[in-house]
C-alpha cells in the first residue's frame, strides 16, 4: 500500500484528481504507475512503482513558478536534499516525462532497456578470437529545443544513453557516423553543443571514431539567416577529432581527415569523412559550398586510405563514414567521387594497380590523381560499409562489397515534412522505446557473418554473409 505522507491541502487533492483524470481518459494506459501521483506532497515509492532498481524512494510532487507540475525521486535513507532523479509535466503530451539521472542524464526505464537488450545479443553472438562488436548510432541532431516529436534536446540524451553500453561489457568499439548536431543554431550555441555531445561520447573504457556529418558544419543556420560562416574553418575538426585521436587504440596517417582506423585480429575499421569540403569564403564571408548540400572526398584523404589499404594484409576491412558513396543501383551517391571511391575499393579486393582520375566537369578542388597498387597486399578484403545519413534502414550489396545503412537516432515524429517515410511508419514518440535508435554490430570471420542487432526504432536483427 502506498503511504500519502503529506499534502498542502484540500486544493491540491482536487486539482491532482482533476488531472488524474483527464490523463487516464485522454492519455491511455500509463506509461508507468508514477504518473498517478498528481496531487503536491511527499509520497513513498518502491517496487510496486517501478523505482530505480526497484528500491524505496520519496517521491515529491511540487509545482514551479509557472505552476508546472515537477517529481522528484530522493533516496528514503539519506540526508542529501538533492533528487536522484527527476521530471515534469508536459501537457503537450499529458503526462509526466519519463524520469531522468541528475547525474548522467539518462532515463533509468532506458538504462533497463539497453540491459536487456544486450543480455539478449550476448546469447546471439560468439565469444573469442576474430569476433568484433561495433556500438553504431547516428544522426542524432541535438537541437537546442525542447522538442517533443522532433530534432532537439533529445538528441544528447541519446548519446548519453547510447553510451550506456559502454558499461555493459560488450563493446570492442563504438562509432558515431555524423550529424551530431542539426546545424540550426547560431555558432556559440552549435558548437557548445558539439562540446557537450563529445563529453558524453567519449570513453575510458571502449575506443570510439567520431564520424563528421554533413549538418556539422552549421550550414543549416547559414542558410536560412543568409549570414556570414557561423563556423570558422575546421570548427568541428578542432572541438571533436583532438580527443579522438589521442586515443592509443587507434591508429592513423595524419590528423587532418578524420581517417583512422581501429584492429582487433583479423579485423579492420576505417573511418572516412564524406563531409571532406574545402573552405572558401566570398567576399560577403559566406561558403562557396554549402557542406550540408554537398558531399564528398577529396584527393588528399583519398590517398591516406589508398596508404592504409596498401598495409592492410590479413585483414579483412570494413570501412565507415556519414554517407553512402554509392546508391543500390551503382549511381554516384556523393556529389564529388562517390563512384570512384566504390571502385578504388573494387580495385582493393581485386588486388590491382593503376591511377585514379575524375570526369573533366569536377571543379579543381575535387580532382583526384592518386596512383595505387594492391597487387602485394595478401589475404585481405573489404567487407562492408557502414553509413548513415539516409534516415532509413536499408542495405545493398554490390561488387562483393556490402553496404549497411543505419536509422536516424535523432526523433522523427510523424508529423514532420522531413521525416523519412521509413519512420512515418514507425510512428516514433517521446519515450517510447521507438524514440531512439542504436546498434551493435558483431562481426564474425570465423562464421563469416555480420549479424546487426538494434534497439529502438531499428530492426532487431538484420544478418549478412562475408
Amino acid at each position: 500500500m502506498d503511504l500519502f505522507k503529506y499534502t498542502k491541502g484540500i486544493i491540491d487533492k482536487a486539482v491532482g484528481a482533476s488531472k488524474l483524470h483527464a490523463v487516464q481518459k485522454n492519455g491511455g494506459e500509463l506509461l508507468d504507475p508514477m504518473q498517478k501521483y498528481l496531487t503536491v506532497g511527499e509520497y513513498h515509492v518502491d517496487a510496486r512503482d517501478a523505482t530505480p532498481d526497484g528500491r524505496p524512494f520519496t517521491l515529491t510532487v511540487y509545482q514551479d513558478e509557472q505552476g508546472i507540475l515537477h517529481q522528484a525521486l530522493s533516496p528514503e535513507n539519506t540526508d542529501s536534499l538533492a533528487p536522484e532523479y527527476d521530471r515534469k509535466f508536459v501537457p503537450e503530451l499529458n503526462r509526466f516525462k519519463a524520469f531522468r539521472s541528475k547525474e548522467t542524464g539518462r532515463r533509468y526505464v532506458v538504462e533497463d532497456y539497453l540491459a536487456r537488450f544486450v543480455s539478449d545479443v550476448k546469447k546471439e553472438i560468439r565469444e573469442g578470437e576474430d569476433s568484433v562488436n561495433i556500438g553504431v548510432i547516428t544522426d542524432t541532431h541535438f537541437k537546442n529545443v525542447d522538442s517533443l516529436d522532433f530534432y532537439g534536446w533529445n538528441g544528447l540524451m541519446h548519446v548519453r544513453e547510447f553510451s550506456y553500453l559502454d558499461q555493459l561489457d560488450i563493446l570492442d568499439l563504438k562509432c558515431h557516423l555524423g550529424d551530431w548536431i542539426d546545424g540550426s543554431d547560431a555558432g556559440l550555441i552549435s558548437e557548445s553543443e558539439l562540446m557537450k555531445l563529445r563529453d558524453s561520447f567519449k570513453s575510458s573504457k571502449v575506443p570510439y571514431l567520431m564520424v563528421k556529418g554533413n549538418h556539422d558544419e552549421n550550414d543549416k543556420f547559414d542558410e536560412h539567416h543568409d549570414l556570414k560562416a557561423s563556423f570558422p574553418e575546421r570548427e568541428f575538426e578542432k572541438i571533436m577529432w583532438p580527443e579522438m585521436y589521442r586515443q592509443s587504440e587507434l591508429h592513423y596517417v595524419s590528423r587532418q581527415h578524420g581517417v583512422a582506423w581501429f584492429d582487433q585480429g583479423h579485423v579492420r575499421v576505417i573511418s572516412l569523412n564524406t563531409s571532406d569540403i574545402p573552405y572558401i569564403l566570398d567576399e560577403k564571408g559566406q561558403k562557396k559550398y554549402d557542406v550540408k548540400l554537398t558531399l564528398g572526398v577529396r584527393e588528399d584523404q583519398v590517398e591516406e586510405l589508398i596508404e592504409i589499404l596498401q598495409q592492410s594484409s590479413d585483414k579483412q576491412v570494413i570501412l565507415l563514414s556519414h554517407a553512402n558513396p554509392i546508391n543500390r543501383k551503382g549511381g554516384n551517391a556523393l556529389k564529388y567521387n562517390g563512384r570512384s571511391l566504390h571502385e578504388l575499393l573494387v580495385a582493393f579486393n581485386q588486388k590491382e594497380k593503376g591511377r585514379m582520375h575524375s570526369s573533366k566537369d569536377v571543379p579543381a578542388e575535387f580532382r583526384l590523381s592518386n596512383d595505387f597498387d594492391f597487387t602485394k597486399v595478401k589475404n585481405a578484403r573489404i567487407i562492408a560499409y557502414f553509413c548513415g545519413h539516409r534516415h532509413v534502414e536499408d542495405q545493398y550489396r554490390i561488387n562483393g562489397i556490402q553496404y549497411v545503412l543505419f536509422n536516424c537516432s535523432a526523433l522523427m515524429g510523424p508529423n514532420h515534412q522531413l521525416t523519412t517515410k521509413y519512420n512515418k511508419n514507425l510512428n516514433r514518440k517521446m519515450d517510447h522505446q521507438n524514440e531512439f535508435a542504436g546498434y551493435i554490430v558483431n562481426v564474425d570471420l570465423f562464421r563469416r557473418r555480420i549479424k546487426v542487432f538494434g534497439y529502438g526504432a531499428a530492426t532487431r536483427r538484420r544478418i549478412f554473409f562475408i
